[in-house]
């Protein structure tokens, strides 16, 4: 009974009257393309990135997000092209995202690329009230929605390197509201707000470590702060922790498996009273690049 009062509290406060976040994800320096549309074709190669997330594990109705995304530099020009998909589950909703993003990148020093980008996205909202079990089948408030289509764009700024980068992005700048016959806000889009930054130290031949953040903001949500420390040894094993404030703290696990695949696992830990209810929550990621004989790079860049 304390779970499903848990899961009707979680509820409501995402759904009813308070601004929705994106996705959440821990890997946030392997799936920029999401929410910074400047990304796009910034690695120099073809890209394709997988990640499936399972969030609070025995907690009834807790979010399942699956993203996949696609970008590439256009040969010969400055441009760079995304497609990106996100499925996002909790409990009776059901989110899907598909976004295109397109780059223009303009070199402004010997090390330094600066990235503008814009985003294109149509959202498909559904909420199944039958999920809920409700004690009143027929309250007026409840209302199933189905395929509720909403459009938006964003953009976004991306600085960098071969060893640091920093970004600014907006993924959706208009806000959408979905109210059911009685006037009653059911779904709320808010624009986010993020910034990324990171750099790469060069700690030894075979050792590099990567300090990287992310912040997030969202009108009617507190601000959100991920900080992350990883160390890639040998260019092949990647090894780091990371810190939600006042949520989660995660640790980090990555292997470079050929030149073009890396795979990727992270393990989170609810630090707020949420920890009582669930066994942590579990991300894991493929990332597959296309290389030809000019792209190929020496090493993998760490982000």
């Amino acid at each position: 009974m304390r779970t499903k009062i848990l899961i009707f509290a979680l509820m409501l406060t995402c759904y009813t009257g308070f601004a929705q976040q994106d996705a959440q994800f821990t890997q946030y320096m392997y799936n920029t393309i999401n929410i910074n549309p400047a990304y796009a074709g910034s690695r120099g190669v073809m890209s394709i990135f997988g990640l499936h997330r399972t969030q609070w594990v025995g907690l009834d109705g807790a979010p399942t997000t699956n993203a996949f995304s696609i970008n590439t530099p256009i040969n010969n020009s400055n441009l760079g092209v995304g497609l990106s998909v996100v499925s996002d589950k909790i409990g009776p909703t059901r989110d899907n995202t598909i976004s295109a993003d397109l780059s223009y990148t303009i070199q402004t020093s010997e090390t330094y690329k600066l990235s503008f980008g814009i985003k294109a996205s149509g959202n498909l909202f559904n909420l199944d009230v039958n999920d809920l079990n409700p004690a009143d089948a027929g309250d007026p408030n409840l209302q199933n929605f189905n395929n509720e289509f909403s459009p938006n764009f964003g953009a976004g700024v991306y600085l960098h390197s071969d060893k640091m980068y920093f970004g600014l992005s907006v993924p959706n700048f208009l806000q959408d509201s979905k109210y059911n016959d009685n006037e009653v806000a059911v779904f709320q889009e808010r624009m986010n707000f993020y910034a990324i930054g990171g750099y790469v130290f060069d700690i030894s031949p075979s050792v590099k470590f990567k300090p990287a953040f992310l912040t997030k903001l969202v009108t009617g949500s507190p601000l959100q702060v991920d900080v992350s420390g990883n160390f890639l040894f040998f260019d092949k094993l990647m090894l780091g922790a990371a810190y939600r404030w006042d949520a989660a703290i995660s640790a980090l696990a990555g292997f470079q498996v050929t030149d073009g695949l890396f795979i990727g696992y992270s393990y989170d830990r609810e630090t707020t009273q949420l920890n009582n209810y669930n066994s942590g929550s579990h991300e894991v990621f493929l990332r597959f690049e296309l290389f030809n004989r000019v792209s190929k790079l020496v090493s993998p860049r760490f982000f």
